[in-house]
């Protein structure tokens, strides 16, 4: 491509970011049409396209590398003005993070970052799957994703550190559970009570490894949020929870733990690419450091 126009490279990753030509021109405040030329002369430049024009636009695979680059080099840019003593920008780093971890340990992470404020993360949750797509191709600096066996630590490409191991129970309210499971947690009872599943694969594994089902049961399928709560809270159902965000209601009764001496426990590990600036340094250690404090 011959020398990059970086001031390019910003119109194509504002147009990633925003999903439209439209709405990237009134985040740089500049014309739709300037944005439409500069798009159109990197690709003239690369001969190749670089965003899939549609409903949201979306960078190709090329196009998704540049923006990556760009972002890479601001955050080496940002570095090198600290080190020249520069009034130093704000970056942004994208990251990928599991539900759990986001309704439990993970915020407790960002204190040193955001106060005072080094940098502007930009967090999405994002199950195990999407968050490894996303941080192979580089749309996020870093992700943390269930572990799903010895392999995910060998995946080429970002460096893989074990964080250690979420804890999940599986909870009910004392109405709920002496209703379904007055006598104990059985197969034959979990086939007719109905759960709440933010994670199939995660309940199903839980389920076979407790009580041996394999096969269909009962469920309301939601996202882990405030609505999983609600319904676990509301009697509506069980469900698996982390021990963390719960032990409070489990120490006070309003919740019961179904299976007390089997616990489900999740390795969690962090993938991220090798970037030695003092932001990515510095996140990489916070992470790190308060899951050493929080999980197994």
């Amino acid at each position: 491509m011959g020398t990059l126009d970086y001031r390019a490279l910003a119109v194509l990753d504002a147009v990633a970011t925003q999903g439209s030509f439209e709405k990237a021109a009134l985040a740089l405040g500049i014309s739709q049409s300037a944005v439409s030329q500069r798009i159109k002369a990197l690709e003239d430049a690369a001969g190749r396209l670089l965003i899939v024009r549609g409903q949201p636009a979306v960078p190709t695979g090329l196009g998704l590398r540049l923006v990556t680059h760009h972002r890479n080099v601001r955050l080496m840019e940002a570095a090198l003005d600290i080190d020249l003593g520069h009034k130093a920008s704000m970056p942004e780093i994208a990251l990928a993070v599991d539900p759990a971890s986001l309704a439990t340990w993970f915020p407790l992470s960002l204190a040193p970052l955001l106060a005072p404020p080094r940098c502007q993360l930009n967090i999405q949750s994002a199950g195990r799957q999407q968050a490894l797509d996303w941080v192979q191709e580089g749309s996020v600096f870093g992700c943390i994703a269930m572990a799903a066996g010895p392999a995910a630590a060998s995946t080429p490409g970002p460096e893989v550190t074990p964080l250690g191991k979420l804890r999940y129970v599986c909870v009910a309210t004392p109405a709920f559970a002496a209703h379904w499971f007055g006598d104990g947690f059985s197969a034959d009872a979990v086939r007719l009570a109905p759960a709440i599943v933010s994670d199939r694969e995660l309940m199903a594994s839980f389920l076979h490894s407790t009580l041996g089902l394999q096969g269909a049961y009962p469920h309301h399928t939601m996202p882990h949020s405030a609505a999983t709560t609600e319904c676990l809270y509301g009697s509506l159902g069980y469900g698996l929870m982390p021990l963390l965000q719960v032990a409070g209601a489990l120490a006070s009764g309003r919740l019961v733990d179904l299976t007390p001496q089997q616990p489900l426990d999740v390795a969690l590990h962090w993938h991220a690419w090798n970037l030695d600036t003092p932001y990515t340094r510095a996140l990489s250690e916070q992470i790190v450091h308060t899951a050493q404090r929080y999980l197994l």
